[in-house]
């Protein structure tokens, strides 16, 4: 296993335990558990309805499991609220793009920044000094991290009028705009293009080696995934059916089934 040369203090390990999650008598997931180990970046596959976005949406308390936990380091994730998280350091990008279409790019990376802000309404609706510095300098890291992602020409731009490979990014670069220990990438590389593509996995191992991050991702795109992630664990029908690097898992024997399996289903809705 290999890490970011240089890790952050503050990095903890993101463990899964034991997490069961039921939606009345579907088991989503059964009985998942790994550990994100700091520095890496760790990959979360399977095919389709396999468990992964419930996983994700476990970890970042969008679901409460039905049972077992989320810690990072000794915080239990799955005690807190959604809104809790940012502010231990755990940032998260969507598939589907939730940023405000209408909102610059400044003004939704700006949002990321909520959880480090300090001052009271009267301070902000004042505009005190205080306050205006405060805003000052939450916007330069702002501009610093959107170069870093290479959209920092854009900071101006609405949403809408943004290419989707751009919004991408920025999609990520909110998530960063928390500072965060922990990363979670859903889907990063859905609707991009081949070169879109190849340009995002650069960007997590970057963003990993620079910033000294652990990243967790969630992605349907094996060449990426299997070029970039230290660690890779495998869910099929809600249940992990394998954990270790690349090169061992693209030999796993329960994994070219589950894989297989599902070429073959696809193929039979294709000829029905």
């Amino acid at each position: 296993m290999t890490a970011a040369t240089s890790i952050r203090e503050d990095v903890r390990p993101l463990a899964v335990e034991a997490v069961t999650l039921r939606f009345g008598g579907i088991t989503a997931l059964d009985d998942v558990s790994f550990t994100v180990e700091p520095g890496t970046v760790h990959a979360l596959i399977g095919p389709n309805g396999a468990g992964k976005s419930s996983c994700f949406n476990v970890i970042s308390g969008l679901y409460r499991p039905t049972e077992g936990r989320v810690r990072l380091g000794d915080a239990v994730l799955t005690d807190l609220r959604p809104s809790r998280l940012a502010g231990l350091g755990v940032g998260r990008s969507f598939q589907n793009i939730a940023l405000s279409p209408t909102s610059t790019v400044l003004d939704n990376v700006m949002l990321g920044r909520h959880a480090l802000t300090k001052g009271g309404f009267v301070a902000g609706g004042l505009r005190l000094p205080g306050t205006r510095r405060t805003e000052r300098r939450h916007a330069a890291r702002v501009e610093e991290i959107c170069a870093f992602l290479g959209v920092d020409d854009r900071m101006s731009s609405p949403v809408a009028a943004l290419p989707y490979g751009v919004a991408k990014r920025v999609d990520i670069a909110r998530a960063l705009a928390c500072e965060p220990t922990m990363l979670l990438l859903d889907e990063p590389a859905a609707g991009l293009n081949t070169g879109e593509t190849a340009e995002m996995a650069v960007t997590i191992r970057a963003m990993r080696d620079a910033l000294g991050i652990s990243v967790l991702l969630v992605e349907h795109d094996m060449g990426l995934v299997m070029g970039i992630a230290d660690q890779v664990t495998v869910l099929d029908f809600g249940k992990p059916i394998a954990d270790g690097p690349p090169a061992q898992i693209q030999q796993d024997a329960a994994v070219i089934r589950a894989y297989l399996r599902t070429a073959a289903d696809n193929e039979g809705e294709d000829e029905s």
